[in-house]
């Protein structure tokens, strides 16, 4: 059994680098030479270019009207079945932390405000692995993303990555644009790009997902913004259908599955989700649409009288709302409950009532899936 791992040309290199992420953190401890394999480099290389499944989302709470961040952070595992919510993932780091972002198994977070001594932290959680950044100046209302690619992105033993820190100025004549600074892990330095995109809108939720080398923030203004990172290339994409055609204020997300830019939206006309064609072209096409009602009927045991209070809302906030979207499964909020939605199977799990990931998590809260990765993060500094 020591023996069974020793080269990368024989069976077991091949039958194990096929396996989920999940069961080789399992797998490593039955003997030696299994664990030898599966933590050499060159088995993760190889292993982590294969589509991992989705593990599960992260959960942060975030204050509305206090600029104090909230340190918890909760874990939804994708095979929920009235498991318990994790809460200390991200432990392992020397401070607590807001997540801003994940990518492809890593995540990109910063230190809580009040600040002490800030910093961002680049991470790995399932190994532990971080790299820690000064934060000379340290804002909260900048977007950081993170862009890392395991195919092209892994060498010398480590992840090589970016981070896309995004800010919006306005000019004298109360015109908005913004502009984009990158971080680059092989060269350890902040550049500011000489690109530009002129945008009235915020951002919104779902800050950052990469998809082919490209980041994409969805705005409150009916566009979504993107960015090339590597030709620092940026352009606005119009949303597959604008809100004022709708009657009520809809909801909105975005997410990667397949590889594809995909749009969700909910409104009283049902549910509906888009993947992205041509980027250039701005060509939508509808991939799932279903009304509410038949929504209601699919799972009566979980929704009642769907399309009325969807049309109001209650206290500011909305009826539903489609909080994460990856690989085909929604994170959704309806009325008080997180439900995990497997679209393309149109299974409903519900999750737990949303008090139990805090008193605050009815505002704004940051919402990030996760697939687990093998990659290690080595300080290089």
């Amino acid at each position: 059994m020591d023996k069974f791992g020793n080269l990368n040309t024989d069976i077991p290199f091949d039958v194990l680098s096929r396996l989920p992420t999940k069961d080789l953190v399992e797998l490593k401890f039955v003997s030696k030479g299994w664990h030898q394999l599966v933590t050499d480099p060159s088995f993760i290389q190889v292993q982590s270019q294969r589509i991992q499944p989705l593990s599960g989302f992260f959960f942060q709470q975030r204050f509305q009207w206090c600029q104090d961040d909230i340190v918890i952070i909760n874990y939804i595992p994708m095979k929920w079945e009235g498991a318990e919510l994790h809460k200390k993932v991200f432990d392992f780091l020397p401070q607590d932390v807001v997540l801003l972002t994940s990518c492809n198994g890593l995540f990109c977070c910063r230190s809580c405000f009040p600040f002490e001594q800030p910093a961002i932290f680049v991470c790995n959680p399932l190994n532990k692995e971080w790299i820690k950044l000064d934060w000379a100046e340290p804002d909260k209302e900048k977007s950081i993303a993170l862009a890392f690619d395991p195919f092209q992105d892994f060498s010398d033993n480590s992840a090589n990555f970016k981070l896309v820190s995004v800010s919006q100025s306005e000019t004298e004549q109360e015109e908005f644009y913004f502009s984009f600074e990158i971080y680059s892990s092989k060269t350890r330095s902040w550049k500011l790009s000489k690109e530009i995109c002129w945008c009235n809108s915020n951002l919104y939720k779902n800050k950052g997902v990469f998809i082919g080398g490209i980041l994409h923030w969805l705005t409150d203004g009916d566009q979504i913004l993107t960015f090339n990172v590597e030709n620092e290339f940026a352009w606005l994409i119009s949303a597959p259908l604008p809100a004022m055609e709708l009657n009520s204020v809809p909801e909105s997300c975005i997410g990667d599955s397949k590889g594809c830019l995909h749009y969700i939206m909910i409104s009283e006309e049902g549910l509906h989700v888009w993947f992205l064609e041509d980027y250039f072209d701005c060509k939508w096409s509808m991939k799932h649409c279903k009304t509410l009602a038949a929504m209601e009927q699919e799972h009566g045991q979980f929704f009642y009288n769907l399309q009325e209070r969807v049309k109001q809302r209650l206290t500011g906030n909305p009826w539903m709302d489609p909080l994460a979207f990856k690989d085909g499964v929604l994170l959704l909020r309806v009325s008080n409950t997180i439900y995990l939605y497997h679209i393309e199977r149109c299974k409903m799990d519900e999750v737990c009532d949303i008090s139990k990931f805090g008193t605050n998590s009815m505002f704004c809260p940051t919402v990030l899936p996760y697939s687990m990765s093998l990659v290690p993060l080595l300080n290089k500094a």
